[in-house]
């Protein structure tokens, strides 16, 4: 699975932005309701943080529990929690990219009519969603990182003939993926 390109998250959050603000001169033109999260999608946000970074520190753990030189056995991690944990913290990553896009679209909308609105309950919503859509961020790329394990020190080459990771299908046996064995 290939790492998240932050380049491609700045370009999501770009366009959903300018989708964003289109949508409230949009929805303003025509009376409608300005289309922002409630508040309660920010709990919602909230436990998603959670579930990833718990899982992400149980990862982060596994990884660094045994020093590489050390001689003690290292406990297997399931391989399947650890691409289920990547997953979930790149769709985190993702979604958080698409929610901050979405409400400062909003939010650079509504900003520029800030004093002419007696109730700036959505410009303050819009600034909550895409502060808890950063946060998501944060934590997926963070996350994300904790998924990686580094290059081990030894006898297998890499792509290029230097030491490193061992070239797809040239492993010794079963379960290495998620075991650095002795």
């Amino acid at each position: 699975m290939k790492p998240i390109n932050p380049l491609r998250l700045v370009l999501i959050g770009t366009i959903l932005a300018v989708a964003g603000w289109s949508a409230t001169v949009i929805t303003s033109r025509y009376s409608v309701a300005t289309p922002v999260l409630p508040a309660t999608a920010l709990a919602t946000m909230g436990v998603i943080v959670a579930i990833t970074l718990i899982l992400g520190i149980r990862v982060l753990r596994w990884r660094n529990s045994v020093k590489p030189n050390s001689t003690a056995k290292k406990t297997m991690l399931d391989p399947l929690l650890a691409a289920r944990t990547l997953v979930l913290a790149q769709a985190c990553a993702y979604a958080g990219t698409v929610l901050l896009g979405w409400h400062v679209g909003i939010f650079l909308d509504q900003l520029r009519i800030w004093s002419l609105r007696s109730d700036q309950g959505i410009t303050w919503l819009a600034l909550a969603m895409a502060g808890g859509g950063l946060v998501m961020i944060v934590v997926g790329l963070l996350v994300e990182r904790f998924c990686r394990i580094p290059p081990e020190d030894g006898d297998a080459k890499g792509v290029d003939g230097k030491p490193g990771r061992a070239v797809r299908g040239e492993t010794a046996g079963e379960g290495e993926y998620a075991y650095r064995g002795d």
